[in-house]
């Protein structure tokens, strides 16, 4: 499966399974930027239930921006933030402190582009997940896509129509909450470890 996608913040589960059970990656990044969109979103486990992490991005004010051409807004302290929300969140799953080493050089480096950021992430997941992945960018934009070249899976950057529903797994507050499907794959890495990239070869993704 050749797959095209949008990359984005801490992906969901299901951005990376897709990328996990692809045999080529394609990023779209002659995109418009959308907001409320997982391009500068995650959603992890806190201790009072799900919880939205948004970057701040400045906005130009031309209508249209090219994603890959958005600015991170560094008026805000959002990383402080941010890793203090993982720890809160994930400090007493099993697996934090294994990757935290991993994932820490994002919280203190400063980034200007969104799109350097995001793409900085996955080569980290890559390595948290001992995967290996080739991956290019598209050169322009396709409203549509010649489906036999590639499975359109840009949609799952708006996590509202993505209708995944993923195989359950111990989360470190669903005593409190239950189960909650489809966080950032942060959230399944720390609760599973080395379990992790067996679970993203056996879910089923869910195309709208």
């Amino acid at each position: 499966m050749n797959i095209l996608l949008h990359p984005t913040y801490f992906p969901s589960i299901s951005h990376f399974a897709a990328m996990v059970q692809s045999k080529s990656i394609t990023f779209e990044i002659e995109d418009n930027f959308q907001k409320q969109t997982n391009r500068n979103r995650a959603y992890i486990y806190s201790p009072n239930g799900i919880q939205l992490l948004n970057i701040p991005v400045k906005h130009s004010k031309e209508s249209h921006q090219k994603t890959k051409d958005i600015k991170i807004e560094t008026d805000f302290d959002w990383q402080k933030q941010h890793f203090k929300s993982f720890e809160a969140g994930y400090r007493s799953s099993p697996f934090f402190e294994f990757f935290e080493d991993d994932i820490r050089p994002i919280f203190e480096k400063k980034y200007t582009f969104l799109l350097d950021l995001n793409f900085e992430i996955f080569d980290i997941l890559l390595h948290c997940f001992r995967m290996k992945a080739d991956y290019t960018t598209t050169t322009e934009y396709f409203h549509e896509v010649d489906t036999t070249l590639f499975t359109d899976f840009r949609t799952l950057v708006n996590g509202k129509k993505d209708l995944s529903i993923f195989d359950s797994y111990t989360q470190v507050f669903d005593d409190k909450h239950g189960f909650i499907n489809n966080l950032s794959v942060l959230d399944l890495l720390f609760n599973e470890g080395k379990y992790a990239m067996e679970y993203l070869k056996t879910q089923k993704l869910i195309l709208k």
